[in-house]
């Protein structure tokens, strides 16, 4: 059993050898010669092990004593040591604020930010306002709401990424599927009429070259009195023309099916195989699919308080990362997310190239 003053004597030497360290490599040899597997203090740790259970009451407490003294000085001294090294490294770096900046901005617009704001200026021209929401959402706002209850098979058409939550949190959160839920908020928490734009990212469980797990989505939505489906052809014939930048468009309806529209249309675009931009008449050789809409249906009104006898109204979605793929000649999405500098270069836009409709959206 070793003395109590030879304990005492150890630990003022050692807590001496760590004050005086001065430097990393010091303060580690002084680690390994007294907390080391053969270490002084783990020495004498090990011979508790040989004590009586008297011998132990008496001398474990000292030892630990003296392991934690030991460990926290060495931990001190290790911090006050580097936090030196990296003061008298910042005082020896030095950044000279004269040189001369680049000649002219280096950076670029990414392609989507473009189409975003493209967007933006047609819709608000057409009196849309931009609403945003959460892109962690609820599954009442997510599905629910929409029309697309739990055992609903529509919830197959979406893969969807769910989010843990501990068991005794109610209400399953998921990243947003589409940006549909930010129209429900804003039934929510506006009167009629409406006309917003949301456009924001969105999250599906898919990956190849025309989907990516994080996408961009633009939805539309108008509520008012006495909406109808010939105010929906209008404003997407008026949007198409506006982005592509063509005097006129052929469109063709085709039924399909959405959960939160009733009726729901698949929408297509006459094509040009020669210019490569939509078309009319005789000029629009091929037909393109751009985006689906329909009438909201009824059930999606009434869920977000609103009287369906009374209110009527339109809504519409399409990829924003599609968009700027069909109008500026891209062929891999997955070439989006890359961060490569030689492809934002090639594709990136000026910051002075602010979409106007008097000046054209992509000039």
């Amino acid at each position: 059993m070793t003395s109590s003053e030879t304990i005492d004597s150890l630990q003022a030497d050692l807590l001496t050898r760590i004050a005086e360290a001065g430097s990393p490599d010091a303060i580690e040899a002084v680690r390994v010669a007294a907390m080391g597997k053969s270490g002084t203090v783990t020495a004498l740790l090990k011979t508790l092990g040989q004590m009586s259970p008297e011998e132990r009451q008496t001398q474990g407490p000292i030892l630990n004593g003296l392991r934690e003294a030991v460990t926290a000085a060495l931990s001190a001294r290790k911090t006050a040591l580097e936090a030196a090294a990296l003061d008298a490294r910042l005082a020896a770096e030095r950044q000279d604020m004269t040189l001369p900046v680049a000649a002219t901005p280096v950076g670029s617009i990414h392609p989507v930010s473009q189409v975003m704001d493209e967007l933006a200026e047609i819709f608000a021209d057409l009196g849309f306002a931009v609403a945003t929401g959460p892109e962690i959402e609820d599954d009442w706002h997510n599905f629910s709401a929409l029309n697309i209850p739990e055992s609903h098979p529509a919830r197959a058409m979406h893969d969807t990424f769910y989010i843990a939550q501990p068991p005794e949190t109610a209400g399953k959160l998921v990243l947003r599927t589409h940006t549909s839920p930010v129209q429900i908020r804003t039934m929510m928490s506006q009167k009629p009429p409406i006309r917003i734009i949301a456009p924001g990212r969105v999250y599906r469980s898919d990956s190849d070259a025309t989907h990516t797990p994080m996408f961009h989505q633009v939805e539309g939505l108008v509520i008012d009195r006495g909406t109808t489906l010939a105010q929906l052809r209008w404003t997407l014939e008026t949007f198409i023309k506006a982005f592509f930048e063509v005097d006129d468009v052929t469109l063709r309806f085709r039924p399909s099916y959405f959960p939160f529209t009733e009726p729901g249309v698949e929408v297509d675009v006459g094509y040009s195989s020669k210019t490569g931009k939509p078309a009319a008449g005789a000029d629009a050789d091929k037909w393109l699919e751009v985006l689906g809409s329909g009438m909201v249906h009824p059930r999606v009104i009434a869920a977000c308080g609103l009287d369906p006898e009374e209110y009527q109204g339109f809504a519409f979605g399409v990829g924003i990362d599609r968009l700027a793929m069909l109008k500026y000649g891209m062929t891999d999405l997955r070439a989006f997310f890359d961060a490569d500098l030689r492809w934002l270069k090639h594709h990136g836009f000026s910051a002075f190239d602010v979409p106007t409709l008097s000046a054209g959206v992509s000039s």
